[in-house]
């Protein structure tokens, strides 16, 4: 590998296009090629970015000058692109979900662990300074044993149709948005040491070709988790985290493409309040930059999303999905 991890970006889109806005504001990495199905779309793309390197997906994985990959397809290429990136010998940072369905997902961690590279599920609120202060909290027990938490994610898109509205492209709130407060429920419960797994008490939504809308209540044991999600109306960016000994109110838990969260406020059971603020950073270059260490460490995973809680995720992801059907 070059003093700087050589990057391949998989997808020509608007998600792709933020990734490599961001990308040089990475520390150990660089742009170094476009990957699309059509290769002109790729070209236009990478010269847009100022990338050297343009072809098909096929092109860009068999070259041997590319460390890293960043798949940012629609929901059912991820796991075929994953296995393809890794068979062709990169590191693969998947936006989420990395896989449609649990086996789907459990299937690329396996071939990650066979080939011995990583693979890292790009929940990028999981990255910065705040996110390592909400695990530290956590694990500290500041808030107690957790009791309850209250996450939603959700928006009107503009217009019924597209990936988000085709069931051919596993379009939906769920999968698209709920992905982030069932990731980050499932992290709550990881860090306070809470083995249970989850389980759907209730569930309910708007369902039309895709779930437009729905919302759970998640049993972890005596943690009680209440999530929501929309792509047909706008919902709060939020998280109330509960325990026994105080409450912590975010109110943009999920940041931004362009910068991570960096404000809460901490209620203590004795009344006092403490403001909770930290520096931020530019979340996908964060992410970009976990990857390229665990490339160079020789582990295929890191610690902000390990696999067990993508694996976990992934089960209550398509658990959430059922109980709508």
């Amino acid at each position: 590998m070059s003093e700087r991890a050589r990057w391949a970006v998989l997808g020509a889109g608007v998600i792709t296009g933020d990734f490599l806005a961001a990308l040089p504001h990475a520390a150990h990495g660089v742009l170094h090629a476009v990957g699309a199905r059509d290769g002109i779309r790729a070209r236009e793309f990478a010269d847009r970015f100022g990338a050297p390197v343009a072809g098909t997906y096929d092109q860009v994985l068999a070259r041997g000058d590319v460390d890293a990959v960043y798949i940012g397809t629609v929901h059912t290429t991820h796991a075929e692109l994953a296995h393809a990136a890794l068979d062709a010998g990169k590191a693969v940072l998947c936006e989420k979900p990395l896989g449609v369905t649990a086996a789907e997902t459990d299937a690329v961690l396996a071939h990650a662990a066979r080939v011995g590279l990583p693979v890292v599920e790009a929940f990028k609120y999981r990255f910065g300074p705040f996110p390592e202060r909400l695990r530290a909290l956590v694990s500290a027990g500041t808030l107690g044993e957790l009791v309850s938490v209250d996450s939603t994610l959700g928006f009107a898109a503009d217009a019924h149709d597209g990936r988000l509205f085709d069931p051919a492209t596993a379009g939906g709130a769920i999968l698209d948005v709920g992905c982030y407060p069932a990731s980050l429920v499932v992290g709550l419960a990881a860090w306070a040491g809470i083995d249970a797994e989850p389980v759907i008490v209730a569930a309910d939504g708007v369902v039309g070709a895709v779930d437009e809308q729905a919302r759970a209540t998640i049993a972890f044991g005596a943690f009680e988790a209440r999530i929501a999600t929309a792509i047909t109306a706008d919902l709060p960016r939020r998280a109330v985290i509960r325990g026994t000994a105080g409450e912590l109110e975010i109110a943009n838990v999920w940041g931004s493409r362009v910068v991570s969260t960096a404000e809460a406020v901490l209620r203590r059971s004795d009344g006092t309040v403490e403001p909770i603020r930290t520096a931020t950073v530019s979340p996908m270059a964060a992410e970009a930059d976990a990857t390229v260490r665990a490339l160079r460490e020789g582990r295929t995973e890191v610690p902000e999303m390990p696999w067990s809680q993508t694996r976990t995720t992934a089960r209550l992801l398509e658990d959430w999905r059922a109980a709508l059907d």
